[in-house]
């Protein structure tokens, strides 16, 4: 599979343990996804949007710490929180909401705000979609 960058990118893999469980491999991890009884699961591991509300406060987290380091302010602690909120009648998120929490000043933070906005991997792929295809395999033999 060429790639444009020089970055080899990790696949990840989902296998079905059963319900509404998968455990997701990839990069030497894994990750237990399920659903909360309510939606047929056993709640054995965040729900697939939650993983997805997870990324995106760590990696705007790490690029804002990055933008701090990068704009020379000092942060001793940050954190970002996010609630996601679903679009009505459809099958989404329609909004997120980040709440960021720093060491530093509003002010201060402003600027390394400013470049995690613009260097969050995250979000500019929920800013901007992927395209996606879809490669379907049967058995074999």
């Amino acid at each position: 599979m060429p790639l444009e960058h020089e970055h080899q990118y990790a696949v990840w893999t989902a296998d079905w343990k059963g319900g509404m469980a998968t455990e997701v491999t990839g990069r030497g991890h894994t990750i237990r996804i399920d659903e909360p009884p309510e939606f047929g699961g056993e709640n054995s591991g965040p729900m697939p949007t939650e993983v997805m509300a997870a990324a995106l406060a760590g990696c705007f987290c790490i690029a804002l710490a990055w933008g701090a380091r990068k704009r020379h302010i000092e942060v001793a602690s940050i954190q970002v929180s996010v609630r996601p909120r679903r679009a009505p009648g459809e099958p989404r998120h329609g909004f997120y909401d980040l709440w960021i929490s720093t060491s530093a000043s509003v002010e201060d933070i402003a600027p390394a705000v400013d470049l995690a906005k613009r260097y969050c991997w995250v979000t500019n792929t929920l800013m901007n979609p992927p395209e996606i295809s879809y490669h379907v395999e049967g058995p074999s033999g």
